[in-house]
C-alpha cells in the first residue's frame, strides 16, 4: 500500500461537475493498492497518517498532527501510485490491485482512518475520473510505503 500525503490548505474532488468531497485545512491522501496489501497494511498505514507530526506547532515547528489541528481529510483511491516507468516510456500498472481486491480494501483503509481519528472523511469516487484540486500548504508532501516502512 502507498500513500502520497499532502498538507493542503484546501482541497476537493469533483466527479463528472459534482463537487463530491470538500475540505480546508487537513490532509489529501492519495492511495494506492496492490494484490498482497492487506489488514495489516490498513491499521499500519491509516495510523501512522493520523500521527503524522506535520502541522505547526505556535512556534512553527512541525509539532501536530491531523487532530491536533482539528484537521480534515480526503482520501482519494489511485491506482497509478504503482505505475512502473522501469521499462520504456509507457508505465505499466501491473503491481496495482485489480478492482475486485482494491475496491473493498479501500473502503477498509477509509473506515479505518475514520476509527482513529474520530471523524468523517471526504472520498473520491472509486474507479471514476476526478478532478482532484488542491492548495499544497507549505508545500508539504510525503509518500509512505508499507513494503518500505522508513
Amino acid at each position: 500500500m502507498r500513500a502520497v500525503i499532502q498538507r493542503v490548505s484546501q482541497a476537493s474532488v469533483t466527479v463528472a461537475g459534482e463537487q463530491i468531497s470538500s475540505i480546508e485545512k487537513g490532509l489529501l491522501i492519495l492511495l494506492g493498492i496492490e494484490a498482497e496489501d492487506n489488514r495489516e497494511d490498513i491499521e499500519w498505514l491509516a495510523g501512522k497518517i493520523a500521527r503524522l507530526r506535520i502541522f505547526g506547532d505556535d512556534q512553527g515547528a512541525m509539532n501536530l498532527a491531523l487532530g491536533d489541528v482539528n484537521g480534515d481529510a480526503i482520501i482519494v483511491s489511485q491506482f497509478t501510485l504503482h505505475g512502473s516507468t522501469k521499462k520504456g516510456n509507457r508505465p505499466s500498472f501491473i503491481k496495482a490491485a485489480h478492482p475486485s481486491i482494491a475496491e473493498p480494501l479501500y473502503e477498509e483503509f477509509i473506515s479505518t482512518f475514520e476509527r482513529i481519528v474520530g471523524k468523517k472523511v471526504g472520498t473520491g469516487s472509486f474507479g471514476a475520473m476526478m478532478d482532484v484540486q488542491l492548495t499544497n500548504d507549505g508545500p508539504v508532501t510525503l509518500i509512505i510505503d508499507t513494503k518500505n516502512k522508513e
